[in-house]
Parts: structure tokens; C-alpha cells; sequence
């Protein structure tokens, strides 16, 4: 879908190499700028945020590399940094330079706290960004401490995703008027946004600021409940049919106990209950019972475990390789199936890079 796009990525962590792993998935040509070693402490040399892309190691404070990637950018429809505020200004390659250079480019910037603001050049990460926009709140059961997956509220949605939204809806500008323009997506900004679905709820009185009260994260039937085994399942009935179908299941359609659905002070009695049915067998036992029908009810997979469930192989959700497994790209489009693409050698492709931008007299 972006094939004829170029993007040129300056070396990051998270978010950035995200978002521009997905424009690559959607087809982009991206060129990741790595720096010279064997790459950053948290993915290792071979990254998995790197495949569909092309590499060239650079030094950005060497003056020859530099210019290289000047060339680079100038070439480029879109750039991804993800540098604190000032710190590409500082090395030469800010908005404004870059943006004389080549006055089509699609500026994108991925921080957490974003370019201004009172806490801009303050470090931090995934979690302290969601703590801070509201994202975390109910991110747990009431009365434990909100825990949300790691990275995947912030610096996937909140970052990453915003990040590729703005930097296509950038695009899709200069494609009309000529001229690109920076975007700053920040963690705090985006995953604070994300809560619009939720805080819709306020007026009907189905959102609660006191964790537990509301109608997803206080009800009996939106819960993980632990099974004998040690697994988990997941329940999230919300509509009274599909309950009904839950409780039929169970067993429970003439227990007096369940038949108020929606009455938040027979919640924790009704969640009491349900926690100590679950806890009798073990997850396959569950898992099979409602396995094909309309109860909302599904086994919490591992990653390694999801990529052997048969709706997600008969998909392709998970592509299984001799590390491990990996997500398939998304989304899917008609009459296409993507691929993921081979994991780039860290400077693999700077020789042919190179001999490119002197191609087009870009370099000497």
C-alpha cells in the first residue's frame, strides 16, 4: 500500500523502530540509520523492529556521516526520530534544515512527554507516560496496583501508532499542497487520547473514577479469573444475551445468585463466586466449554501458545521462526498477504546506499 515511499529512520528505541517496522510492513521502503556497534542493549544486534528495512551504520557526529545522512533524508517522504527535544537541532538535522533540504518531508518526532511542556527534557518510560495521561487508572482489579503489558498502552499506542497516523495523514498533506510538516507524537498525548471510548461513558453514569465502580472493570462478568492449573481465563459478557449464553454454560441460568446482571453491589459477592467456580478445573476444561459459542469467553495465551491456536493459524497471525514467534503484519488488505520481512544486517545495505545517493550526485 506505500510501496514508492521512502522513509529514513534515525536509531531509537521502541516506539520509533515500531512505527517504522509498520510503515514498512505496509510496503515503505525505510532506511534505519543505526549507529556503528552492535546495537542497543534491550533487542541485541539482530532487532525485530529492523525487518522489511534497509541499513547503513552512521555516525552523526562525524561530519562526512553527517552529510551522508543529509543525502539520506533529502531523498526521503518522511523522517522518524525519536531523540529527546533539541537533540537532532544540536547535531544539524532539525526540521528546519532538513525541511529546506527537502520541503515535501514529513518531519515525524516520537517522544514520550513531547516537544514542549514543563517535564519535555525529563527522562521516563512506557509506564511513567500512562501514569501520568490517565491511561493506567483502571489497569487493574480494584485494589491491586494498575499493571498494564509492557509497552503496549504507551509506547505502542499511544506512541508508535499516533506516530504512524500522523506521519501518513503527513503524507497524504504534501501529497496535496507540496510542503511537509513535523509531527510530535507523544506518549502522554496519545495514550491520553485513547481514553475518548472510555470517558464517552461518563454521561450514562457507566464510567466511575473510582476503580471497580465502572461498568467494564467492577463487574463480575468482565474479570481474568485463575483456574486450577495456574492458567487464566478471560470473561467479558456485556451484553445480557451473551450473559445469558455464559450462565447457561455454567450451569447457572436458575441461580438467583447471577440473575441481576448489572447491580454493582452484588458484583463482588457474584465475582467471589465465579472465582471460586474457575478455580475447580483446569483451563482446557474451560476452554472447552466454551470453545464455538457466544458466551465472550476465551483462555489468556502466551504468545508462544497463541501462535499454535488454530483461529490464529489458520489466519497467520504468528509466524514461527527459529527465534520464536513473531506477529504477521496488519492490518490486511483485499486481494494482498504480507509477509514479514527479513530482519536488516545492521549497516548491511551501506555500500549499496552509498553508491545511490552518488548515483544521484547527491554525494561525492
Amino acid at each position: 500500500m506505500l510501496q514508492g515511499y521512502r522513509i529514513v529512520e534515525i536509531e531509537g528505541l521502541g516506539p520509533g523502530p515500531f512505527a517504522a517496522m509498520m510503515l514498512a510492513d505496509l510496503g515503505a521502503e525505510v532506511i534505519v540509520i543505526h549507529r556503528p556497534g552492535n546495537g542497543n542493549p534491550v533487542a541485541g544486534e539482530s532487532n525485530l523492529l529492523d525487518r522489511g528495512k534497509r541499513s547503513i551504520a552512521l555516525d552523526l557526529k562525524d561530519p562526512g556521516d553527517l552529510q551522508i545522512a543529509r543525502a539520506l533524508v533529502s531523498t526521503a517522504d518522511a523522517l522518524i526520530e525519536g531523540f529527546r527535544p533539541g537533540v537532532m537541532e544540536r547535531l544539524g538535522l532539525g526540521p528546519e534544515v532538513l525541511q529546506a533540504d527537502n520541503p515535501r518531508l514529513v518531519y515525524g518526532r516520537m517522544t514520550g512527554w513531547g516537544q514542549t511542556g514543563p517535564k519535555a527534557q525529563m527522562a521516563g518510560h512506557d509506564l511513567n507516560y500512562i501514569a501520568s495521561s490517565g491511561a493506567l487508572w483502571y489497569a487493574s482489579a480494584p485494589g491491586d496496583a494498575p499493571q498494564t503489558p509492557a509497552t503496549l498502552l504507551g509506547d505502542i499506542g499511544g506512541g508508535a501508532m499516533y506516530l504512524v497516523a500522523g506521519i501518513l495523514a503527513g503524507l497524504l498533506a504534501a501529497s496535496r499542497s507540496g510542503k511537509g510538516t513535523v509531527v510530535d507524537a507523544a506518549i502522554v498525548d496519545g495514550s491520553a487520547h485513547m481514553m475518548a471510548l472510555l470517558m464517552s461513558m461518563v454521561p450514562s453514569g457507566n464510567l466511575n473514577e473510582a476503580r471497580g465502580k465502572s461498568l467494564l472493570d467492577g463487574p463480575h462478568w468482565s474479570r481474568v479469573y485463575p483456574c486450577a492449573c495456574g492458567g487464566h481465563i478471560s470473561v467479558q459478557c456485556l451484553e445480557p444475551k451473551f450473559y445469558a449464553a455464559f450462565l447457561d454454560l455454567l450451569g447457572l441460568s436458575d441461580d438467583a445468585g447471577f440473575a441481576d446482571q448489572n447491580d454493582p453491589t452484588q458484583w463482588p459477592a457474584q465475582t467471589k463466586a465465579l472465582a471460586r467456580i474457575f478455580a475447580t478445573q483446569p483451563l482446557d476444561h474451560w476452554a472447552g466449554i466454551f470453545e464455538g459459542s457466544d458466551a465472550c469467553v476465551a483462555p489468556v495465551l502466551s504468545p508462544w501458545h497463541a501462535a499454535q491456536d488454530p483461529h490464529n493459524t489458520a489466519r497467520g497471525i504468528w509466524t514461527v521462526t527459529e527465534t520464536g514467534p513473531q506477529p504477521t503484519p496488519a492490518p490486511r488488505f483485499d486481494g494482498q498477504r504480507t509477509t514479514p520481512g527479513l530482519v536488516a544486517e545492521r549497516g548491511g545495505d551501506g555500500v549499496a546506499l552509498r553508491a545511490e545517493l552518488k548515483a544521484r550526485r547527491l554525494l561525492t
